[in-house]
């Protein structure tokens, strides 16, 4: 594995890590503002879940590097599964972390593709693999 894909899967897990603990802490009320009204879950078991499965897919990235395609690709899923939040916070005009327009809050939903890909290549599910 290049250094170059050890160190995004570095800083992806722990990122991921990070965002889990404030799931879990500090920015929980402005997690929960991000949960689409028409879930049928209570925000904020939805906030303590997926703050455990951040954790969890994080610091399996970090940890686990010999898992490092699996994690990637569950961690890619999981972006893919928690977009449409990012949809309804723009939707619904929802400020949160700073998102405090429909500009800021549109742009946003052209970084989850990158956190996707981020996710696939530091796990190395995208591109050359060496034997």
């Amino acid at each position: 594995m290049s250094i170059l894909r050890t160190v995004a899967r570095v800083a992806l897990g722990a990122a991921m890590t990070g965002a889990g603990i404030t799931h879990l802490t500090v920015a929980r009320q402005e997690f929960r503002a991000q949960v689409p009204d028409w879930f049928p879950v209570d925000p904020d078991v939805v906030v303590l879940v997926s703050g455990v499965v951040e954790v969890a897919l994080g610091a399996s990235f970090v940890a686990l590097p010999k898992h490092r395609r699996t994690i990637g690709a569950l961690l890619a899923g999981f972006f893919v599964v928690i977009f449409p939040g990012n949809i309804a916070q723009y939707v619904q005009h929802t400020d949160a972390f700073g998102l405090d327009t429909d500009t800021k809050r549109f742009a946003r939903l052209f970084f989850q593709p990158v956190l996707v890909l981020w996710a696939l290549y530091g796990g190395q599910v995208l591109g050359r693999r060496r034997p």
